[in-house]
Order: structure tokens, then sequence, then C-alpha cells
């Protein structure tokens, strides 16, 4: 696959997370935690939402997500969209009224991401939820003031990735990225793999 269409399919899917999942969400319940769900990603509590390969999901309605907007998906399902407000500074970007448009290869690729991720961290913290954050497109969890997730890439690293960022700053050579730790998904190789690179990082942090 080439890079420009992860890409594009990358930010459209933060879009939508951000401006028809978090953002509604966090107006009808007051949380903007997303999650990672089977083929994608989803709601935590209503509005009942998820997205599956390139489609959004609703009750009694499935949505395409080529060559649509997040304003027009919002008019669709019947309410208002827009990013969660007050809450950060960065996010996708991306307009209600830009258009996007999600390649299902592209995006089996970033479900495959979050699936990894919330294999690998179930099985080394079980006592944990692993949230997919919309600010950054993310899944993770925070223990003992050390972040631990995958990102599906962003400006840092193009492609999907691994990481461990300790909320204070920590020296060595195990430490190869502005916020920590990084490894690609591709180079780990699996779940074993990204795991160990996660345990690997609990260690050099401090951590059990």
């Amino acid at each position: 696959m080439d890079s420009e269409t992860l890409v594009r399919t990358r930010r459209s899917l933060h879009a939508v997370a951000e401006l028809v999942l978090a953002g509604p969400q966090y107006r009808a319940s007051g949380t903007i935690r997303l999650r990672a769900c089977p083929g994608g990603f989803g709601t935590t509590v209503g509005p009942r939402l998820r997205v599956v390969g390139a489609e959004l999901v609703a009750p009694g309605r499935v949505l395409s997500l080529e060559r649509t907007s997040c304003a027009a998906l919002g008019e669709a399902l019947g309410f208002p969209v827009g990013a969660p407000e007050g809450l950060y500074r960065d996010g996708p970007g991306v307009a209600a009224d830009h258009a996007i448009e999600v390649d299902q290869e592209a995006a089996g690729r970033i479900a495959d991401c979050f699936a990894l991720g919330e294999a690998a961290l179930d099985g080394l913290f079980p006592e944990e939820t692993p949230v997919i954050w919309p600010e950054h497109f993310d899944l993770g969890v925070t223990v003992d003031a050390v972040n631990y997730g995958v990102s599906p890439g962003d400006a840092f690293q193009p492609e999907p990735y691994a990481y461990v960022g300790p909320h204070a700053v920590r020296q060595g050579e195990f430490w190869n990225a502005p916020f920590g730790a990084a490894r690609t998904i591709r180079e780990l190789g699996g779940v074993a793999g990204l795991v160990d690179f996660l345990e690997q990082g609990r260690r050099q942090a401090g951590g059990a």
C-alpha cells in the first residue's frame, strides 16, 4: 500500500473519530473516550456508533465513509457534529465540511493496529482499559506516570507504531523519540513483539 493512501485514510478516520464520535458523545455523555472494536473503533457510551472498515455503523444505519464529509454524516444521522470544545489543542485539523475519503485496505491496516495494541495492553495491564483518544487518535493506557500504546501513525512516524511515553524525561539508548520510545508495528512483528517492547519500556521507565 502506498503511504499517501494510508495517511489520507488515517486523517479521514481521525476526523470521524473526533467530529462524529467523540464530540457528540462528549456533549451527550461527558466523555471523549473511544474504544477499539472488531474492524475499527467506536464510542463507549451514547450515541452508539462504530467505524468498521470504510463504513460508519449506527443503530439501523450503515453509512459509507467514501467521498463524504463529517457534516454530511451528521446530517444523515440527525445530529450536529464537531470536536469536543476546550479539552485539547491538537486533533486532525479537518473541518466538518471537508471531504474525507477512506480506503478499505488502509482502514483495515489501522484497525489491525488497534487490535494488536489492545491485545498487547490487555495482556500486560489486565487491570486497565485501553482508550482511543480523539486528540491524537492513539490507543493507550497510563500506568505509574507512563503512557503505553499504539498509534496508527502521525507527523512523527507515518506508519503504525507502538510507544512508551514516560511523563518524566528518561535518558538512554532505548529512548529514541521526543516523547520516549517508539518502534513500528512492522518492526515488532506482532502481539508478542509488541508485548516485549512495552515490557522493556516498563522496566526502562522504572516500573515493575
